[in-house]
């Protein structure tokens, strides 16, 4: 197998579509990041565009995962947060490929991520993950620590309610 190649994704129209695909596909799969099946592309296309715009002004950092020259993965970096939180970021939108989860992508994805944030002076790193799932387990497994659990927060893709773990890591001291 390849070695996974992490890169920060600038907005282009490829970049974008890839970005897209991987979204329709998580959503179709029970994913929950924010969106209800079925995920028109057109509505998938909207988001990332946004994303990568807001991205070009610094506000956040989106990584995407290559297997070769093919997307197979992405997180993102939120930095832009209250001026009371200069010490903190947000990891959203994690997704990898049906076709690649297990591999080591999310992991490659998430210690991207956290070298990142350390070089923003972001020292404490907060998410969340639906309970009706198996991110809990990658999460735990790279060191970020269950802060609780909020019963019935979100929709399913697919219908019904999920709670939602928060998770937190700190990578460094707290500024003073």
């Amino acid at each position: 197998m390849p070695e996974i190649r992490i890169a920060r994704l600038a907005a282009s129209q490829p970049v974008r579509e890839a970005l897209s695909a991987i979204l329709v596909e998580a959503v179709a799969n029970g994913g929950s990041v924010s969106f209800m099946h079925p995920l028109p592309v057109a509505e998938a296309d909207a988001f990332w565009d946004r994303s990568l715009a807001a991205a070009a002004r610094g506000e956040r950092i989106v990584l995407g995962a290559f297997d070769g020259d093919t997307l197979v993965g992405t997180v993102t970096l939120i930095l832009d947060l209250p001026p009371n939180q200069p010490h903190r970021a947000e990891v959203a939108k994690m997704m990898t490929r049906v076709s690649h989860r297990g591999r080591g992508t999310a992991k490659a994805l998430l210690r991207a991520a956290e070298r990142l944030a350390l070089d923003h002076g972001r020292t404490l790193l907060v998410l969340d993950t639906a309970t009706d799932g198996s991110a809990s387990a990658l999460y735990e497994s790279v060191g970020y620590e269950r802060a609780g659990v909020i019963p019935d927060y979100a929709l399913k893709p697919h219908g019904g309610l999920t709670g939602t773990i928060f998770y937190w890591k700190r990578l460094g001291n707290p500024p003073a």
